[in-house]
């Protein structure tokens, strides 16, 4: 199949992604364009190997080629690290091991920092999966899942006779694996000690793991709510501050539980960690796996939820993110194609169910890209330095005028043109609103605007490539929307929102030359990502008012981006 114009990249990944869950056994040709990009991305900076997985037989919703980072293969530092794991082996062990984890969603390394591994995984197996994957699989997921429905439990030497026996084994090859990639600390994110359906343990975690096989691992429980609670997150205008889960439901069963040694330094109190809201939260887990990674110079991390595919690929998202943003790993890759990797590699070549979350309002995947503008600060940095340029003012944190002018759909029937520099999305069509008389509605996308934003303040920068519009042009412009020349320049469009007889008014501009690097990068990506998601999947979950009036479409999404009202989107 011929490869599309490539600046529908993203749009297509979305779309796909929006489809339906990823199946190793079934990937067409849009996927292997999907898989074909990372890999592109990926060895950009990395020297990898591939673990093959072509038909799913060592995960269904594992990527058929999933990529072992081996070291930094830039001038630079490709002499500072050097793999010693044998990929050979490593596939060997991952063979042996994938029955000790929940659907065969074995231990498997995402991220090189510094040579050590930053690690995901499900859950540990309970006796349950062992004993009956085809019939656990139909009590877990409601018969929708088969993910681990064609792999039984072998008994190779005819020894294992009872249950103890069998845990010995199966999670014996799952702890050779995790010291064979030399992860030292394992970071547990479920709010239960055991995953219970129907009265029976479907699954278990290494912190109640009763022979204590994992003693010598750092173990770490730091609840987190699962994706049903993102649900509350939507129906309150996407509003994550003030939104406290509730830690006195029965099933909830797992304190938090950190070491005293890997607490200090970050003036927390995790005494208070029942009151925290998800942004509160969110912010001081990705603070203590950050402490994590940059306290110990030679050890990995492992980070699971159940079975691996919400809250893990959040914190796996957020990390990755995070430590572009500093410089610290994927140096190469500009704004939109780290948006890119870490959307088709940690959501969706991982499995993660984004169509039915979506059918059940339950958002975690927009919550993560939104999130961004929480972690921007020098707090959570792990490049070792502060920045030189401080905000004199505090920064909003909430989505500025130009930020709602920005999600503009396509689907409305509008004349869209793409300049050289920015998107403008005029909408002239009286009937656009229904009845209301709007003059006309200048809306500017996001990313275009970063676009320019990076070209105008980082092409000095030590760490990142420069933001260029051709790679943009590539992943940016989702499909249905083309990267037109422009021989008028920028400074033709006028900022500007007119309103039902009104004169025009000035767009409020970001304060961009009191950021730091790493905000504007993190800036960047949230800017695209909210773009190209509004395109690409918004208005699929959005039904038009029959009236077409403001209170409608327009008005979900002014609520949504906390314009409206006090909830603001956080």
């Amino acid at each position: 199949m011929e490869e599309p114009g490539r600046q529908n990249a993203l749009g297509e990944l979305l779309e796909e992604f929006s489809r339906a869950q990823f199946r190793a056994k079934d990937a067409g040709g849009k996927v292997e364009r999907i898989e074909r990009r990372c890999l592109e991305f990926f060895g950009k900076d990395y020297s990898y190997s591939i673990i093959q997985n072509p038909n799913g037989e060592l995960s269904s919703h594992y990527p058929r080629q999933i990529v072992f980072l081996e070291y930094e293969s830039t001038e630079e530092d490709k002499h500072m690290f050097e793999s010693t794991v044998q990929v050979g082996k490593l596939q060997d062990l991952v063979n042996r091991s994938k029955m000790a984890r929940c659907r065969g969603r074995f231990v498997c390394p995402v991220i090189l920092y510094k040579g050590k591994h930053i690690c995901r995984s499900a859950t540990l197996a309970g006796w349950g999966e062992l004993y009956g994957r085809t019939g656990y699989n139909y009590i877990f997921s409601g018969g929708s899942d088969d993910a681990c429905a064609d792999t039984e439990v072998t008994d190779d030497d005819a020894a294992a006779r009872n249950w103890d026996s069998q845990f010995d084994k199966v999670r014996g090859h799952d702890i050779k694996l995790l010291k064979y990639l030399s992860v030292r600390y394992i970071c547990d994110l479920m709010v239960e000690n055991k995953k219970v359906k129907f009265g029976v343990n479907v699954t278990s975690s290494e912190k109640v793991d009763k022979a204590q096989r994992y003693a010598d691992f750092t173990l770490l429980s730091i609840p987190y709510p699962g994706c049903e609670f993102f649900k509350d997150y939507k129906d309150r205008d996407y509003a994550a501050e003030g939104l406290v889960f509730n830690w006195k439901q029965d099933h909830v069963d797992a304190p938090l539980n950190i070491p005293p040694c890997l607490m200090r330094n970050l003036n927390i109190d995790w005494r208070e960690y029942q009151s925290w809201d998800l942004v509160k939260q969110t912010q001081n887990y990705l603070r203590l796996l950050l402490h994590i990674i940059n306290g110990d110079d030679s050890s990995g991390l492992l980070v699971h939820c159940i079975s691996g595919w919400d809250r893990t690929p959040l914190f796996v998202s957020l990390l990755r993110l995070s430590l572009w943003a500093d410089g610290m790993v994927h140096g190469s890759l500009e704004p939109a194609e780290i948006l890119y990797l870490t959307i088709a590699y940690d959501w969706f070549l991982f499995g993660h169910m984004l169509v039915d979350r979506l059918s059940k309002g339950e958002e975690i995947f927009f919550f993560c890209f939104n999130f961004l503008k929480h972690i921007t600060s020098d707090e959570f940095s792990s490049s070792g330095r502060k920045s030189r340029r401080k905000s004199s003012q505090p920064r909003d944190p909430g989505l500025l005028l130009e930020d709602f002018c920005a999600l503009k759909p396509r689907d409305r029937g509008s004349n869209t043109s793409l300049s050289s520099d920015f998107s403008v999305i005029t909408e002239d069509s009286p009937s656009a609103f229904g009845n209301h008389n709007y003059e006309a509605v200048d809306l500017m996308t996001f990313g275009a605007q970063s676009h320019a934003v990076w070209k105008k303040t980082h092409t000095s920068s030590p760490h990142a490539a420069l933001w260029n519009r051709t790679a943009e042009e590539h992943l940016f412009y989702p499909p249905g929307a083309e990267a037109k020349s422009s021989s008028s320049s920028s400074s033709n469009h006028s900022d500007v929102l007119l309103r039902a007889g009104s004169s025009p008014l000035e767009v409020p501009q970001r304060r961009l030359s009191a950021q730091s690097e790493r905000a504007s990068r993190l800036e960047a990506v949230k800017s695209i990502f909210l773009s190209a998601y509004n395109t690409a999947i918004g208005l699929k979950t959005v039904s038009p008012s029959p009236s077409g009036a403001i209170s409608g479409l327009l008005e979900q999404f002014a609520r949504g981006v906390g314009l409206r009202g006090p909830s603001t989107i956080v």
